[in-house]
This record gives C-alpha cells, structure tokens and sequence, in this order.
C-alpha cells in the first residue's frame, strides 16, 4: 500500500512539474478569501486518486478537491486522505515550497504516509510501528532540552480569525525560541519536524488532508503530535502541535491557553 502511494504521488508529481514550467497559464479559483485552487490541484487530485483505486477499489477516499467518496463512511475500513499540492498559494506564485500529502486509514488509525516535495525531489514516507524515511534514510526527530534552542515553525490558513490568532502566537513565541518560520505549507512542516529540520510546528484550524501523512511521519520519527493542550483529536479540531518529546510538553504549557 505504502509502494502505490508513492506511485499515486509521484504521477501527481508529474502532473504539476508540467505545469510549473509555465504558472502564468494556470487557471486559479478562488473558493473564499485567500483559498485558492488550481487546475493543477484538481488535475494532480484525479492522477492521485486513479492510481490508489486501480489498485484497491473498494478503498474510501478523502481528498480536499473533490470530498469524500460515496462508501466513506464509520465503517470504512481503509480510507486514503489527499492533499495533492499542500501549499497551493506557493505553487502559484512558484514560490518553492509545497508537496504532495497521501494518508491512509485503516479503521481510523492512519497506517501509511506519503509526503513528496517534487520541487527538492524529497520523498517522505512512515508505516506505522516501521519508521519514517527520507528517500529511504531513517529520519528522526531533534529533541532539544527547551524551547530557547529550538526553531519553531507556525502558519495560519485564510480565515482572518487564524491571522488574529497567529499573530498573538507569534508575538508569544518568538522572544522564547531561536527563530520561527511560516513556510505555506503544513505537511512539509511536519515533515521538517519528522526529519530534524525544524524543532516544533503549530496551527490552528488546518483540514485532516493537511496534518494526517505529516502527523504519523512525526510519531514514527520519534515525536509526539497533539493538539494545543496536549490531548489527541487534532485530525478532528484542526488544531495540531508537533515537536520532540522535550519541546513537546514546553510548548504544551505555552499553548494550552489557545487551546
């Protein structure tokens, strides 16, 4: 399952390096404030889900362009999650930094993960209880003994709410870490994280084909990922904060407030 993942990923990958050769001939939709989708999205989406279900066709499917399939459902026992450009604003403007993300569930419990910058050639990949990769490197998470020495990664998505509130996260963390970036895209957030990049990641209100490859690439890499207060449900709130083990329970005790 792992291997035709990377496959759906990689023919996406096809699909939006063509495109990038020339953005300005992207047709962009705009589906509210600042959310932007692309043919590209849409086409690099259907590549995704083509490849999966020729191989496994009774699989449920969970992806940000076109929704949930028909037979997903509380009884689906594998449901793959999609995102098939993480960073769309990014691509766009072809500003370099944004990725394919490919999840699967079985019965809730996500099992296999794929994230795919296509732009580095960087292929992410976890099996649960197998470990995380980097083009076939195990990868594990930093662990710094605190905050002060840790670089932080953070976002927000187009509600104005999220700005008002990152901007209060911001001026929170900034004096207390090394520095802190917003790269425009949550699942190469996670994968930094995964990979010993990046020291820690938060946001709020993200979407589950956002956080759920990055969030087992994390665990398997040695890492812990919860919501502001620490708890599990951050496929369910949105709200998602990884990091080492170490900084894990530091910036527990900073964001719980914004839990």
């Amino acid at each position: 399952m792992l291997n035709t993942a990377v496959k759906a990923a990689r023919r996406a990958a096809a699909v939006i390096n063509r495109a990038s050769f020339d953005v300005e001939r992207i047709t962009v939709t705009e589906k509210q404030h600042n959310d932007f989708v692309t043919d590209v999205d849409q086409a690099a989406e259907q590549a995704i889900i083509e490849t999966l279900l020729k191989a496994y066709p009774d699989h449920a499917v969970l992806a940000e362009e076109s929704g949930a399939s028909k037979n997903l459902n509380d009884e689906s026992e594998f449901a793959w999650i999609i995102d098939p450009i993480d960073g769309t604003t990014n691509f766009m403007h072809g500003y370099p930094n944004f990725c394919i993300s490919i999840a699967l569930q079985q019965r809730g419990v996500t099992t296999q993960a794929v994230v795919y910058d296509p732009v580095r050639n960087d292929l992410f990949t976890a099996t649960k209880g197998a470990g995380a990769y980097l083009n076939d490197k195990r990868i594990r998470v930093r662990n710094p003994d605190r905050v002060a020495k840790a670089l932080l990664e953070c976002g927000h998505g187009a509600d104005p709410r999220a700005l008002v509130e990152y901007l209060k996260l911001y001026e929170l963390m900034q004096p207390r870490c090394q520095a802190m970036r917003n790269s425009g895209s949550a699942a190469l957030a996670l994968a930094n994280v995964a990979a010993g990049r990046s020291d820690g990641y938060f946001e709020k209100r993200l979407k589950a084909w956002d956080i759920a490859a990055g969030a087992l690439l994390v665990t398997e890499a040695g890492g812990i990922v919860g919501q502001f207060d620490g708890e599990p449900g951050y496929l369910e709130s949105g709200d998602v904060l990884a990091a080492g083990p170490k900084v894990f329970a530091q910036l527990v005790t900073l964001l719980s407030p914004f839990a």
